[in-house]
């Protein structure tokens, strides 16, 4: 099967560059993707937004022949979802690393904005529950590898227009959300998680033990996990 990966706010294609390896392995083709005006200046960026980053994974997509699975992490997701939206039909799974698939008109989230890009907020920006499990040598890493992205990308509404998404097979492999609480709200259904209730096949895939969580990058911290989990995902 084809996987293509898409990576979350401030990443690129090397983000899943300990991940891609072991699906590869496993007899698959992997295609990571850098989004449009990752790293780019406020005014090189200026007119890019969520819908350019989903057509750029549509083509993607466009160009392979054969079974498809889509993996989006963090805001990601929002992009793979976007995809599957526009081709349901090429896409025989999705896989929501550590994230939700948004509605209609949902977005990413909100991030101070610097000279008209979003810079990498710093690993302070988030809850000590996302960042846990990473050590001081991987933040810096990653810190520094980090790129802004453009400044609409994260607030834009995405738009959603074909309800057969619904019906391709998806997976969530969570790293900060227990399944139990997944499945409550899947079963209570508020409104910001309406989308995540009307999926038909849905698989949840807890990457932590009990007593022993991961965080929301574990494609840094636990590398091995997350693909042992893609595979179990698609297989």
């Amino acid at each position: 099967m084809h996987i293509i990966l898409v990576p979350g706010l401030w990443l690129d294609a090397s983000s899943w560059g300990e991940v891609a390896p072991a699906l590869e392995s496993a007899g698959h083709r992997t295609h990571a993707l850098t989004m449009p005006g990752v790293g780019a200046s406020g005014a090189e960026s200026a007119g890019i937004g969520i819908a350019d980053w989903i057509a750029s994974t549509v083509d993607a997509l466009d160009r392979l022949d054969g079974p498809v699975a889509v993996v989006g992490h963090s805001g990601g997701g929002n992009v793979a979802y976007g995809a599957v939206d526009a081709r349901p039909d090429r896409v025989g799974h999705m896989v929501f690393l550590d994230t939700f698939p948004p509605g209609e008109g949902g977005s990413i989230s909100e991030f101070p904005v610097v000279d008209g890009v979003i810079p990498f907020p710093g690993w302070d920006f988030f809850d000590d529950s996302d960042v846990a499990d990473l050590d001081p040598q991987t933040r810096a890493d990653v810190a520094a590898r980090a790129k802004s992205v453009p400044e609409r990308v994260p607030t834009d509404p995405i738009r959603l227009s074909d309800e057969r998404r619904r019906a391709v097979p998806a997976t969530i492999i969570t790293g900060t959300v227990p399944e139990a609480q997944i499945r409550e709200i899947v079963e209570k259904a508020p409104s910001w998680a309406a989308e995540l209730a009307e999926l038909e096949k849905l698989e949840v895939i807890e990457l932590g033990a009990p007593g022993d969580p991961t965080g929301h990058w574990p494609q840094f911290s636990r590398p091995g996990a997350v693909a042992e989990a893609i595979l179990r995902a698609i297989g």
